[in-house]
């Protein structure tokens, strides 16, 4: 595989801007960091049915899919004690991890569930926040990527010659109008739960490939929950009105995969390469080829979410089965991944322009940026140029604040980084649930060094290694 120049060896803010040159890439960056500059600085954002709420800096912990819950969806001492250190780290925004509304609806067997049994344990990990902490919790139906049991289960969205054969879903019957009503009102009963549990708003996730997200690209899916825009986002909207009148004190959010690539596969070298054939369905927010960026429907989609009142939206890309080079850029791939095809900084760039368009074109919109962790020490420097120069309102931390949760905390009181700490994307914390491990940074958390998982992965990684000789 090709090595390209990583990122904990660009000794400077500078040598860091000479690389994204070398890459032809827009990436800013700062050449040091104001303690009380753009990303100390308070934020509101409004919704139309809640009223406003104030994060009190620029920082946010993204949602993650936890591996670690009971098998009927209920938190464990793992995932608290991975809330608790959202909450010590003094990050303004924190972003609930994925919460299926139906245990069927989960990506693996110990992802949480809201649902009565749920409720008052899920309300736990709210009280485990800091005090001032806004904090959101996101619902979600895994779709095609559905593994309640640890196998696969897929409810398409939508017919699709390369996922399909991906999850055995060959002669899977797509999720009909009916099922997807009824799935609507799962959405809404979740959410006042949601609220009853005591969060500030709650996410209907539309990203990374699951059942909304989809249901996005559903062009050629009959009935209504398809065809043209007004269609494919039937589901959604159906969602939000019944919110309103349900839970009209919660403010509704919604991660989204802004765009996305057709899916790509190893090749012969282990690099990752387009699956499939000109043929192939076009993505969301992709250009007719596939491989190229076209956002003229997200901005459609958030002139729809505006007009319902939707103030806070954070901004993703692609999914982690199909395009994780887009999604989630990293120097080394997961156990079921590839080698990236490009340097993995032509990854973050992408998202960070392509999410400054949105924030500038939605100016009613909070916009909560991602694809940060791989910046690594140089997160905080291109974190303050993007939101000081309005490229979006807060900056995400998703695998980084695994390993390093007390980033924000240190950056905003002017403190040098613990470079022992920053995440150097081994995606171990990827590696380890799909190898049905509990989530963690077991290289540079020393609780989950120490744990016996920790041998198991290893194993597990080296014959993942072995079969792809």
């Amino acid at each position: 595989m090709k090595r390209y120049p990583q990122v904990k060896n660009l000794g400077s803010p500078d040598a860091l801007r000479t690389r994204a040159a070398e890459l032809g890439i827009d990436l800013p960056v700062v050449d040091r960091i104001d303690a009380d500059g753009s990303l100390a600085q308070p934020v509101t954002f409004t919704d139309g049915s809640a009223g406003p709420s104030t994060a009190p800096n620029r920082f946010a912990i993204l949602p993650m899919e936890g591996w670690d819950g009971t098998t009927d969806g209920a938190p464990t001492d793992l995932v608290r004690r991975r809330w608790q250190r959202f909450g010590e780290s003094g990050a303004g925004l924190v972003w609930g991890e994925a919460t299926a509304v139906v245990p069927e609806g989960r990506a693996n067997p110990n992802q949480l569930v809201i649902d009565e049994r749920t409720v008052e344990a899920i309300a736990g990990l709210r009280q485990l926040l800091a005090p001032g902490q806004v904090a959101g919790l996101q619902l979600t139906h895994s779709g095609r990527w559905s593994r309640p049991d640890g196998t696969p289960h897929p409810r398409t969205a939508l017919r699709h010659p390369v996922l399909d054969a991906r999850v055995g879903a060959d002669d899977a019957t797509v999720l009909s109008d009916g099922e997807l009503e009824a799935l609507q009102a799962r959405f809404v009963a979740g959410a006042v739960l949601v609220a009853e549990a005591g969060f500030d708003f709650v996410d209907i996730k539309c990203c990374h490939g699951y059942l909304l997200h989809e249901l996005l690209a559903g062009r050629d899916r009959a009935g209504s929950f398809g065809g043209d825009l007004e269609g494919r986002t039937r589901f959604l909207r159906g969602v939000l009105a019944g919110i309103r009148a349900e839970a009209p004190g919660l403010a509704v959010a919604v991660r989204l995969s802004a765009f996305d690539f057709v899916p790509f596969r190893a090749g012969s070298d282990g690099v990752g390469e387009p699956d499939g054939d000109d043929e192939l369905p076009r993505p969301f927010g992709a250009d007719d080829s596939g491989l190229g960026i076209d956002l003229t429907e997200t901005h459609a989609l958030l002139d729809l979410l505006t007009a319902e009142g939707v103030g806070l939206v954070c901004s993703t890309a692609g999914s982690p089965y199909t395009t994780p080079h887009i999604q989630r850029p990293a120097s080394f791939p997961p156990s079921d991944g590839y080698d990236p095809p490009e340097d993995p900084l032509v990854g973050v760039a992408r998202q960070i322009v392509a999410t400054a368009a949105l924030t500038a074109a939605h100016p009613d919109l909070v916009v909560v940026g991602s694809g940060y962790s791989y910046l690594q020490d140089w997160l905080a420097h291109v974190g303050q140029a993007v939101v000081g120069s309005g490229g979006a309102h807060l900056v995400g931390l998703g695998r980084i604040a695994l390993s390093y949760p007390t980033l924000p905390v240190d950056v905003l009181a002017g403190r040098p980084l613990e470079r022992r700490l920053v995440c150097r994307t081994f995606s171990d914390c990827t590696t380890a649930p799909r190898a049905g491990l509990v989530s963690g940074c077991y290289p540079l958390d020393p609780y989950y060094r120490d744990r016996p998982e920790r041998v198991e992965l290893v194993q597990a990684k080296r014959r993942a290694r072995e079969a792809r000789r």
